[in-house]
């Protein structure tokens, strides 16, 4: 597997990630908030990385300074 590919996950696997519901997920990605990748018309798939900076972004979250 090729490293510089993003590991792409699961709505639960998200939604558990981020400590948020399933129904949040789906709330973001309707709004676009978040970037998923849509399989078919009842699967999307996000790339961590992406949705986590697309967060920060929108609600201007910045990194703790050391």
């Amino acid at each position: 597997m090729n490293t510089n590919e993003p590991a792409l996950i699961k709505k639960k696997e998200l939604a558990k990630r981020l400590s948020v519901s399933p129904r949040t997920i789906d709330d973001w990605a309707r709004r676009r908030v978040i970037p998923h990748i849509p399989v078919s018309p009842r699967l999307y798939l996000y790339d961590f990385d992406a949705v986590l900076a697309a967060l920060k972004t929108q609600y201007q979250i910045e990194a703790a300074q050391p």
